[in-house]
């Protein structure tokens, strides 16, 4: 396995919008490596997502792992949501905009229609923190990111407190 670079913003390619994945290549030995790549790399970040263009593949997948032990990693491959109900806010976070945090708010609850990584079809009902974590990373393969959710002045802050951040890195 190895560790993949993530996109950090403003990088322009996070927001690519992501082609949906040929289900002939969902079992092949690359396509499965990669998903071991992503995994591994979410895993040390670290994260509970990470959706493809993240990593700079642009293709409609995906993985997570919401769980408090990190032993329950989910793929979804080409996700769709089919249905939203309810709303709460959720503190987010996100590993190409690392250190900013913000309050988005999001459906509650959702079903999710997807290709697991077997590519067999499958539909998942999901609530909370794993329901926002799906939107979350689904925003990521529509070129969106959890920042859009904010006003013009707090985007411009964030953009202006990672530009500083980087500055005194380098």
């Amino acid at each position: 396995m190895a560790l993949l670079p993530i996109l950090e913003f403003p990088d322009p390619r996070l927001r690519t919008k992501a082609a949906p994945v040929d289900a002939e290549q969902v079992t092949t030995p690359q396509f499965q490596q990669l998903l071991d790549d992503m995994l591994q790399t979410m895993y040390e970040a670290p994260g509970i997502g990470l959706a493809a263009t993240q990593v700079d593949v642009h293709k409609r997948f995906m993985v997570i792992d919401v769980s408090e032990e990190r032993n329950d990693p989910q793929v979804f491959i080409n996700p769709e949501i089919t249905a939203r109900s309810g709303s709460r806010v959720y503190q987010e976070g996100c590993l190409s905009i690392p250190g900013i945090f913000a309050d988005v708010s999001r459906a509650d609850t959702i079903t999710v229609r997807f290709l697991d990584r077997d590519g067999q079809q499958r539909q998942l009902d999901a609530e909370g923190l794993l329901a926002t974590c799906v939107q979350h990373e689904i925003d990521h393969l529509d070129g969106k990111l959890f920042i859009d959710y904010l006003s013009p002045l707090k985007r411009e802050m964030v953009r202006k407190k990672l530009a500083k951040a980087r500055k005194h890195v380098a």
